[in-house]
């Protein structure tokens, strides 16, 4: 069992982490496009652009992270290594230079972007790793990854209910140099909470062999682990869609509602509901079975965007309420997400003989940050569709955005839904498998895929 304390201390990684992410999924766009100037489909080809590069960096970092030893471990070593530099890089990306042209803003925007995420593959692949190896057990996995998103989605809240308010504060009315010093101040806390996760996990799952086979062969084995492929797709869709309703957040609120004031208010909201929802997984995943209970949520999220299309324009609290509700069911999946990494890593060494935790797990990541740059650029490019100008409604406009925020993420989550249909590994299964893993045994047949019956 792992004690409380390491979960939290695991934990407080993501709220780090989420110092970050949620900053960039939901300020960044805003930031390019109404702070430094730089067109809004220029911004959406740009997050897709960077994200060729992690095709490259996240599987040398997953394999760079398998092959790591040292007295801390092979993945917590990176958390002390990388706070800084992460740090650093959130920084560098909302710092806008004086006396740059067009021409230089875009390019300091994509050099900076870049920067950010490597740090973040250096950092979070070993982190996301890491949850995989405190513990063997599926059930406490779960118990770890919902430990993981309630302090994940705590950053999440700070981020959502203070970035407004200390950007005006710190910035006196330059509101280029208020998200300079927000992500300062954001990027110190970050790195003291990584040092803190450092210090109170431990690894207990028995590392990959030193003598792993080519980091291609690792790519064309795990490639044989159908459950991980249909993880991989997942992944993608998810958060495809949820980028997509994150960016559109605020430009839904302030020029679909008309409601600057209720940016902060309402991403909070949805945020206080997405720590709801991660606090639920556990004891939701144990009475259903969290294969079944992740393909009704995404069922469930789906519909309450469809709902969100139907609110009328001057019922805010019905659109803060909706909010809430969509963060609540949607997040209750996120933990169940990350535990399936876990389990289809054990899958992989069944049907191949060969533990590649790092590997899995990057690859996975890869996969989410394929989805969050695509959703990324689709509002970029949704927004240029619509002929949007800062600080600028019109009726097209405002409908355009309230397509893209509702009834995108909506068409991710039925196709999720669909996907996990194929997935199979319910705890039955895993115990199987952990049991003949525990005796030295390996399938006799490598390329069948498992049965599919859900738990």
């Amino acid at each position: 069992m792992v004690s409380a304390r390491e979960k939290i201390a695991y934990g407080l990684g993501d709220t780090a982490s989420n110092f970050i992410f949620q900053s960039v999924m939901l300020f960044l766009t805003f930031y390019y496009t109404d702070v430094v100037g730089i067109p809004a489909a220029a911004v959406g080809t740009m997050f897709l652009v960077i994200r060729v590069m992690d095709a490259i960096t996240d599987p040398l970092m997953g394999s760079l992270a398998d092959a790591t030893r040292t007295r801390w471990g092979a993945y917590r070593p990176y958390l002390m290594w990388l706070a800084l530099p992460f740090a650093l890089a959130s920084v560098l990306a909302f710092t806008s230079p004086e006396g740059l042209n067009d021409s230089g803003k875009l390019v300091y925007a994509y050099a900076t972007y870049a920067f950010l995420m490597l740090t973040y593959t250096a950092i979070n692949i070993p982190y996301s790793a890491l949850g995989g190896v405190m513990s063997a057990q599926a059930s406490e996995r779960v118990s770890i990854q919902a430990y993981r998103f309630v302090f994940a989605m705590v950053g999440g809240l700070i981020v959502t209910a203070f970035m407004l308010p200390l950007v005006d504060l710190l910035g006196q009315g330059d509101t280029a140099r208020g998200y300079q010093l927000t992500m300062l101040l954001m990027g110190t806390v970050g790195m003291v909470l990584f040092l803190l996760c450092f210090a109170g996990t431990r690894e207990r799952v028995k590392p990959a062999e030193p003598n792993m086979p080519s980091l291609t062969k690792q790519i064309r084995l795990l490639w044989r682990n159908d459950q991980c492929r249909i993880l991989c797709a997942v992944a993608m869709l998810v958060l495809t869609g949820v980028a997509l309703r994150n960016t559109m957040a605020i430009y839904y609120v302030k020029y679909a509602l008309g409601l600057p004031e209720l940016v902060t208010p309402f991403i909070t909201a949805g945020m206080l509901g997405s720590i709801v929802g991660c606090a639920l997984a556990i004891k939701c995943s144990q009475k259903i079975g969290k294969v079944r209970l992740y393909i009704w949520l995404q069922v469930a999220s789906a519909l309450i965007c469809l709902s969100n299309f139907f609110i009328p324009l001057d019922a805010p609290n019905a659109a803060i309420t909706l909010q809430f509700i969509w963060g609540l069911v949607f997040q209750m999946s996120t933990p169940l997400l990350w535990a399936k990494i876990a389990d289809v890593v054990d899958y992989g060494e069944f049907k191949t003989g060969v533990r590649m935790t790092g590997v899995t797990y990057s690859t996975v990541v890869f996969f989410i940050k394929v989805g969050l740059a695509t959703g990324g650029a689709l509002a970029g490019w949704l927004l240029a569709l619509y002929n949007y100008q800062p600080g600028i409604s019109n009726t097209q406009v405002a409908q355009g955005i309230i397509m893209s925020f509702c009834l995108g993420p909506a068409l991710a989550s039925l196709a999720v839904a669909y996907l996990m249909r194929g997935y199979a590994l319910n705890n039955n299964r895993l115990d199987e498998i952990q049991q003949k893993l525990a005796s030295g045994a390996q399938s006799p047949y490598p390329e069948r895929p498992v049965s599919h019956s859900h738990d």
